[in-house]
């Protein structure tokens, strides 16, 4: 099977930074794409940021110019740089990845998620 496992989380002050990343192991055949999704408490998970095997990149206008996304093909690993974050990006940040397994089944995997609390 395959599994992400993410790491980075954790407290920030208004206006600072943290670095998610999320690493994809298994019986991994193809990646096609690899993202970030978010859901605070009382709301639904919501697209924050996604990167293609082709390098096309999506974010969500609450994050445009803020937050980074990028990948590491050959360690399978996705990363997000959030930069100047808002208590509104407060929630637990789960990674997602669109991959075809040594199977040949395609489907959506999920991370466990991380909480990210932006709190002075």
């Amino acid at each position: 099977q395959v599994q992400l496992v993410e790491s980075g989380g954790g407290l920030v002050q208004p206006g600072g930074s943290l670095r998610l990343s999320c690493a994809a192991s298994g019986s991994i055949f193809s990646i096609y794409a690899m993202g970030w999704y978010r859901q605070a408490p009382g709301k639904q998970r919501e697209l924050v940021a996604a990167i293609t095997s082709g390098g096309s990149i999506n974010y969500a206008d609450s994050v445009k110019g803020r937050f980074t996304i990028s990948r590491d093909s050959a360690k399978n690993t996705v990363y997000l740089q959030m930069n100047t974050l808002k208590p509104e990006d407060t929630a637990v940040y789960y990674c997602n990845g669109d991959i075809r397994t040594g199977w040949g089944q395609r489907r959506a995997y999920w991370g466990q998620g991380t909480q990210v609390t932006v709190s002075s």
